[in-house]
């Protein structure tokens, strides 16, 4: 059994991911943390997800929760994390990320973390992106320039970063399969008088509101014809469920940073 904690237990992803901790028989939930100032520090787990009490307190100290766990999963903000990676690497703890928003430093800094703890970083979780990420490799090896790329992307209005990790994610795998350089051909959504639309150019399009947890839509435009693929979230728990495969998965590995595709043997 693995010994699990989880991050930001009472947000939105966090209690999702410990709910379906709990009715997983491969997991013990061993700590939930929150930061020092929320109000549920000090409460019981079970009560805070509506179950019961569980005899598991909400606690703010994860430096003395991690001595207790295998493997942390966090879906919190890119400074927290952060501060976890390094606390991870120096206790040898395996991690699961996917906290979005994260900066190329802050990515750097964890992938050089990952070298004494491993760690599975992903802007999504969902087996079905991971999927589509892998068929979008094949739709533009197979395109190629002559399809013009725009990326849609729609969340809830609470999100704070834009546009998401998920567009960001295709967005570098169009940019890889076909040798680009992202940052010389992608552009954030268009204003004013932006003249004709270049070959290599790869926009993305975010949309805000609502309570929509996620959708991303990628356009391949071509002579004739056009190409969509889209991933539709239905509920934060594909994210969750995706969250705990990797977990099991990276309690075995040796330090190293991972993704999805590694977790999901997409990797060839």
């Amino acid at each position: 059994m693995i010994n699990l904690i989880v991050t930001g237990a009472a947000g939105r992803m966090g209690s999702r991911i410990a709910a379906l901790a709990l009715e997983d028989p491969s997991f013990r939930l061993v700590g939930a943390v929150e930061h020092p100032g929320h109000p549920a520090i000090g409460k019981d787990l079970g009560e805070t997800l509506g179950r019961g009490a569980l005899g598991l307190s909400l606690e703010g100290d994860l430096a003395a929760v991690l001595r207790r766990g295998d493997v942390v999963v966090d879906f919190t903000a890119p400074e927290v994390s952060l501060a976890l990676c390094r606390l991870a690497a120096a206790q040898r703890k395996a991690l699961v990320i996917g906290t979005t928003g994260l900066s190329a430093e802050q990515r750097a800094e964890i992938a050089g973390l990952a070298s004494a703890a491993p760690c599975v970083l992903s802007p999504n979780m969902s087996i079905g992106v991971n999927l589509l990420a892998e068929a979008l490799r094949l739709a533009a090896r197979t395109l190629g320039e002559t399809y013009d790329m725009e990326i849609v992307e729609a969340h809830h209005r609470l999100k704070k970063d834009a546009p998401s990790g998920t567009a960001l994610l295709f967005a570098r795998t169009l940019a890889e399969t076909l040798g680009w350089k992202l940052d010389d051909v992608a552009v954030y959504g268009r204003q004013g008088v932006t003249g004709e639309r270049p070959a290599r150019q790869i926009a993305i399009h975010a949309l805000r509101g609502g309570e929509i947890v996620g959708e991303h839509t990628v356009i391949f435009a071509g002579p004739g014809e056009v190409l969509e693929l889209t991933h539709r979230a239905l509920s934060r728990d594909i994210f969750a469920r995706g969250a705990l495969r990797a977990a099991q998965w990276v309690v075995r590995r040796k330090p190293g940073l991972y993704d999805m595709a590694d977790v999901l043997g997409l990797k060839k």
